[in-house]
């Protein structure tokens, strides 16, 4: 936690050079969210529910869509990026000269602090979808999405430090950034909605199912133990592969110094 809060520091004053930044995101944000219910208004001018989603249980969604987005990109996709940058260039040994653990120090490294615009946004969001569907949460609804919702970023994580980590085999990584942001456009909307092939993809190869909608049914009822519990041992699972997957991806580590 002192590393993390050590860089958290260092980023924040970093960002805070270019203020204008802030209204760029705010805007930047602003718009995204406006096309999100742009199309969910569409959506819901021709049926009364999408899959048995309510609209303003797809209000929900969104919310927890946004927040997540929001989480990926102030911390996660950050520092993957400047990771796939430094192995390609050989200047990794900055960080793995350090007397900290080398995935801990590559992990909490960059924070773009201006993202917290979409968190802000999508709690908002998340809100007024709480705020309608009322006397339908309770405590175990709200215990639930907390931890569901922090698995899901946990997954996320553990997918980008793997894909990451195939630097060190294939150096050129850069589309994976592009690859990951069209997928988890897919977000927007429950994975239930989709094919049962793309639904499998979204659940086990691309973790955005657990990221956003089993979230989302953990506030409207839908979530079952059973699935929670099968988020757990994904998680824990997944963790312990990109740890393994991290140490071996360093094997082949070859810097400027070596």
């Amino acid at each position: 936690m002192r590393i993390f809060w050590l860089y958290f520091r260092v980023g924040v004053m970093n960002e805070l050079q270019y203020r204008v930044n802030f209204f760029i995101q705010l805007l930047q944000a602003l718009i995204a969210l406006g096309v999100g219910l742009a199309g969910l208004a569409l959506v819901f001018q021709h049926t009364t529910s999408l899959d048995g989603w309510s609209e303003t249980e797809l209000l929900a969604v969104v919310g927890v869509y946004t927040i997540m987005g929001g989480l990926i990109n102030m911390a996660i996709q950050p520092n993957m990026q400047r990771l796939m940058n430094e192995v390609q260039d050989g200047t990794l040994d900055y960080a793995l000269t350090k007397p900290a653990d080398s995935q801990l120090i590559i992990s909490v490294r960059e924070v773009r602090i201006w993202q917290v615009v979409d968190i802000i946004t999508g709690a908002v969001v998340l809100g007024v979808a709480v705020a309608q569907l009322g006397a339908t949460i309770g405590v175990w609804e709200a215990l639930a999405f907390a931890a569901a919702l922090l698995m899901g970023g946990l997954l996320i994580y553990s997918f980008w430090i793997i894909a990451t980590t195939g630097a060190f085999w294939v150096v050129r990584m850069d589309n994976i950034l592009e690859l990951f942001q069209g997928i988890y456009q897919s977000g927007r909307w429950p994975v239930t909605i989709y094919p049962e092939w793309l639904q499998v993809g979204l659940t086990f190869l691309i973790p955005v199912a657990f990221a956003v909608t089993v979230p989302a049914e953990a506030l409207t009822g839908r979530l079952t133990w059973q699935t929670l519990a099968l988020a757990g041992a994904l998680t824990v699972a997944l963790l312990g592969f990109a740890r393994w997957f991290w140490r071996r991806g360093l094997r082949r580590y070859s810097g400027a110094s070596a």
